[in-house]
């Protein structure tokens, strides 16, 4: 697989990485934790280098389970882990703090198994905790050795130039794809302006974009998609009108509609690297076949047509979620 540079920062990884949350987190849980090490186990060998965890997945076991899948090619691979949506015990807190941030980045370390994370995003912004703080404290841990680059996650624009005034953000994640495009107004041009990488998570829309998913489909009540307002049933019968227009788009390319969209994310932007989740092993080497998909300024053009015909309707977060992001 190609690999991309997240932005200037000198860091190379996969053209496509892979999300692990949904391996034991937010999603029905039916892998066993060799099944799963054996699926990131197979990205790696497909080609992938850059694995995405946090610390609240599970909360940490998600971190252990990367880690461990990792070990045997550890210095081949780029992972990504986030702090400040639980406390050092777990718990769940928006806290930015600095003293937090050092203290739950050891436990992070440990549970990795390295002595250096190679990205550690702030998951959410903390408004009670100035970002010239945060990216001080990041920066401390990266003098120490224990962090390489600086992330953040579903930040606004102006923390994210605030944060990189401080220290170098190599990175910026939040959700982007054909059906949450929010990103377009103002992220992704101020992390092209400050050579900043971009990392769409839900690339697939939390698997709705790849025509698996229906008004019919029912979701665990573990899965965190019951809450969300994009996936009531009325508004997945209203959005496959969106699907329908892809199916058609990438049947004319020899492709599907997850490689259509993962694809499209591609040629938005060379900083630009998705990283899609699943649970199947079919799934995983279809996504990343995506990146050999190229697409047309007039293939470009169609998706764009067809995307704007469409409405999507329901909100991607309730109301008090999607009040802590683009902070």
């Amino acid at each position: 697989m190609k690999k991309r540079a997240l932005g200037m920062s000198g860091l190379e990884v996969s053209a496509i990485g892979f999300g692990c949350m949904g391996l034991n987190h937010h999603r029905s849980a039916t892998l066993s934790r060799d099944e799963s090490i054996a699926l990131i186990r197979r990205a790696a060998d497909l080609g992938v280098t850059f694995f995405d965890t946090a610390q609240v997945y599970g909360p940490f076991t998600n971190e252990k389970l990367v880690g461990d899948a990792l070990a045997p090619v550890r210095d081949e691979m780029t992972i990504a882990t986030k702090f400040g949506q639980v406390d050092a015990s777990g718990q769940p807190v928006l806290s930015s703090r600095p003293e937090l941030i050092k203290q739950s980045t050891d436990g992070s370390l440990s549970r990795l198994g390295v002595e250096t994370i190679d990205l550690l995003y702030q998951h959410r912004v903390d408004p009670d905790v100035p970002i010239e703080e945060v990216a001080g404290a990041v920066k401390e841990l990266m003098q120490q050795g224990k962090v390489k680059h600086f992330g953040l996650s579903e930040a606004g624009a102006e923390t994210i130039r605030r944060a990189h005034a401080v220290q170098q953000v190599t990175a910026v994640q939040s959700e982007y794809s054909l059906w949450w495009r929010r990103p377009e107004e103002e992220v992704l041009p101020v992390c092209e302006e400050l050579g900043v990488g971009f990392v769409p998570y839900s690339p697939l829309g939390r698997g709705f974009l790849t025509g698996a998913i229906d008004e019919h489909t029912t979701f665990d009540s573990s899965d965190n998609r019951n809450s969300l307002p994009r996936f009531t049933v009325e508004a997945r019968k209203a959005n496959q009108a969106l699907v329908t227009r892809l199916r058609a788009i990438s049947e004319r390319k020899g492709a599907t509609p997850p490689q259509l969209a993962l694809a499209w994310l591609l040629a938005q932007a060379a900083l630009i690297v998705p990283i899609p989740g699943t649970t199947k092993v079919p799934r995983l080497e279809e996504n990343l076949r995506a990146e050999a998909l190229e697409l047309t300024s007039d293939d470009l053009a169609e998706i764009d047509h067809a995307a704007s015909e469409v409405p999507v309707v329901g909100d991607r977060y309730p109301v008090e979620l999607e009040q802590i992001t683009n902070l």
